[in-house]
């Protein structure tokens, strides 16, 4: 098991020392304060993510919609066909 990089000796350690520090009564309000704070740096983050992601694809919808009417205005224009030269020299 490995979060944010600490593994679980390490945890262990960490958890023995705050255990040490506050006391077993506070050890569970503050692991539920540090979790709720995790939690909401997770959802933050997530809504961060959801929105670039929306922009991106935008942007990118954006960039592929001009292209594509570029590339349509560079086309040669055909010109049309006369139908009465081909009938003439058939004649």
């Amino acid at each position: 098991m490995n979060i944010f990089g600490i593994g679980l000796p390490e945890m262990a350690l960490i958890t023995i020392v705050a255990l040490l520090v506050f006391g077993p009564k506070k050890l569970p309000e503050i692991g539920r304060s540090v979790a709720k704070t995790i939690r909401s740096f997770q959802d933050a983050s997530k809504e961060f993510e959801d929105e670039f992601k929306k922009e991106a694809q935008k942007i990118e919808k954006s960039v592929t919609m001009s292209a594509k009417l570029e590339a349509a205005n560079d086309l040669p224009k055909s010109e049309p066909v006369n139908q009465s030269s081909s009938t003439e020299s058939s004649s």
